[in-house]
């Protein structure tokens, strides 16, 4: 219409903006301060302008409770049975608060509903539509909207609520392991307490936020996705909890494997007042695939390790994997092939068979050249073409692997794999050389073998921080 001399009317161009909206082909960016509420009204016209309705998207999958999709949709239609996503969790005075969007049928006050996760029913209390920190009470809600409901004790972000007489999951949220992990401490003992109850509700916000207690040390460990996460996670401690703390060196969460396949022989036996124990089991320790995990396997015939002990064999075994033998950190992708064994008559426990796997697992993994994996990120950087120079050669320099290089609008997209060790204060750096003009965005990709030099240093580091807690 432009083009032709015919100025178009802004309702026009509205409809254009939001087909090219909903098709993915534009982005609306609004320039604003969500801290001063400075643009937040043109956010929300824009919402109402551009984003699609329910209607105007793809159904959202349903899977079955094994994670099968079955071939359902959760069609936007009241009369349909319950789909219901709880995808955010909130704290607030008046308890915790489980932002829901439904995707079909209806949520009445009083009514039951089942989780898929939990495999539980939970009696749906209130029900309010959230207007910035006003709520409005509503006895119903049906598909469309998104509500939250107050009270809910055992639903986490991702869960799927349904229909007990219907029951489906709606496809679930992927959270990606942490890959970077600091230590935290109150600098007041006395808010310990508080410090605790502070975490734990924000475990329940953000599922790809964990806490882990050290044993040796006591320390208070917060692991998450990246530097700005954990940063955030501080921060909302100090702020919003009131808690002070001291925060420790980012520690980025290694991993080791095995290279070689061994076989080999193991016996327990203890003699003591009474019977006694006695387990032998042969084996095979082999590296599984990339992505595994840890695999067991029986091909035990005849009898000799009778079937009940298997379990307590690769129970053993799977214990064992949570702390490799170079420098503690978890093992991956591990085949272990139970193949024979010997079990005695009066002296055999599963008991026996446990501390037997545990003790062959100590022998021979040594044996099976351990090796250290670290983790590799996803990084895309975005920079003015005058910047593409420096910003890959500082890339190359943190023992990245540069992918592509992408022309856009405005500048180049440099896609690369880096090591999270090398990425530690990257936003920085990237700015520094940019001019403060230079963006990036890092996520998780896969586990990859450390250089010599770098696993040794990362040993030698490890061995000091426990020499230093002794």
């Amino acid at each position: 219409m432009y083009l032709e001399g015919e100025e178009p009317k802004i309702d026009d161009i509205k409809r254009c903006v939001r087909l090219g909206t909903i098709a993915l082909d534009f982005f609306p960016t609004f320039g604003g301060s969500a801290f001063k509420n400075k643009g937040i009204q043109l956010v929300l016209n824009a919402i109402v302008d551009y984003l699609p309705n329910p209607t105007e998207v793809t159904p959202q999958a349903e899977v079955d409770l094994e994670g099968n999709p079955t071939g359902e949709f959760a069609i936007v239609d009241p009369s349909r049975p319950l789909r219901a996503l709880a995808f955010k969790i909130m704290d607030d005075r008046f308890g915790a608060l489980t932002f829901t969007r439904i995707y079909s049928g209806k949520l009445a006050k009083g009514s039951n509903v089942l989780n898929t996760f939990t495999g539980k029913t939970e009696r749906i209390g209130r029900i309010v539509e959230m207007h910035a920190d006003e709520r409005i009470e509503l006895s119903s809600a049906e598909a469309g909207d998104i509500v939250a409901i107050v009270g809910m004790k055992n639903v986490q972000t991702g869960h799927t609520l349904c229909d007990p007489k219907a029951p489906a999951t709606l496809e679930p949220m992927v959270f990606p392991d942490p890959v970077i992990s600091i230590a935290i401490k109150p600098n007041d003992q006395s808010a310990s307490e508080k410090m605790g109850i502070a975490l734990g509700k924000m475990i329940k916000e953000d599922p790809s936020f964990h806490v882990v207690t050290d044993e040796d040390s006591g320390e208070t460990i917060i692991k998450g996705m990246g530097e700005l996460h954990l940063d955030i996670k501080v921060d909302i401690l100090r702020r919003t909890h009131m808690v002070d703390v001291t925060v420790g060196k980012p520690q980025v969460a290694y991993r080791e494997t095995i290279t070689l396949r061994v076989e080999d022989s193991y016996t327990h036996k203890k003699q003591t007042g009474g019977s006694g124990q006695f387990g032998k089991i042969d084996y095979i320790i082999e590296p599984g695939e990339t992505g595994s995990g840890f695999q067991f396997e029986s091909k035990v015939t005849g009898g000799n390790v009778p079937r009940e002990f298997w379990p307590a064999i690769e129970k053993g075994f799977a214990s064992c994997m949570e702390e490799g033998v170079l420098a503690g950190f978890p093992l991956l992708d591990v085949k272990i092939t139970l193949v024979d064994g010997a079990y005695h008559a009066v002296d055999s426990s599963a008991l026996a068979f446990e501390i037997a796997s545990r003790g062959a697992y100590r022998q021979t993994i040594p044996k099976a050249v351990p090796q250290l994996m670290e983790p590799i990120m996803k990084v895309d950087v975005f920079v003015a073409e005058d910047y593409v120079g420096d910003v890959i050669g500082d890339l190359n320099r943190r023992r990245g692997m540069i992918r592509s290089q992408e022309p856009a609008a405005t500048g180049i997209r440099i896609k690369a794999a880096v090591p999270l060790s090398d990425m530690f204060g990257y936003i920085g750096d990237l700015r520094t050389m940019t001019s403060g003009r230079g963006q990036f965005t890092m996520e998780f990709e896969h586990y990859m073998p450390c250089p010599k030099n770098v696993a040794e240093e990362v040993i030698k580091e490890v061995k000091e921080r426990e020499a230093a807690k002794k």
